[in-house]
């Protein structure tokens, strides 16, 4: 069992940037590929990041891409979301997700989930 804290959201303009934080229980994070999902208000959760066990290779999901960085620190047990030049259509609520599984773009290869912090990006 896993579980999943995320904190650092909030309300920022567009163009700056914000560190989100999601802290794991457990003794078996390191086992875990994390992930960022993100779900805006009328629409479906949406892929972000994924980061592998290592933590040596990422992936991003292309509206993301050269703006958002995901990293993680397994003898803290926390991953991060670092968002720069945050645009107003970044604005939902992001999701911190574990996958024992591998590489997961999708909601449905999700073992585990946070229960989401709001992320606001004004004009």
């Amino acid at each position: 069992q896993v579980q999943l804290l995320e904190s650092g959201g909030g309300l920022v303009q567009a163009g700056g940037s914000l560190r989100l934080s999601c802290a794991a229980s457990g003794r078996t994070f390191s086992r875990y590929y994390m992930n960022w999902f993100r779900q805006a208000p009328g629409k479906e959760r949406e892929f972000v990041a994924v980061i592998t066990t290592t933590g040596l290779s990422t992936l991003y999901g292309d509206s993301v891409k050269g703006r958002f960085t995901i990293s993680r620190d397994n003898a803290e047990n926390t991953v991060y979301l670092q968002m720069n030049s945050l645009k107003t259509e970044d604005t939902a609520i992001y999701y911190c997700a574990a996958s024992g599984r591998g590489v997961m773009t999708s909601t449905k290869g999700i073992d585990y989930w946070g229960q989401g912090t709001q992320v606001t990006v004004s004009s």
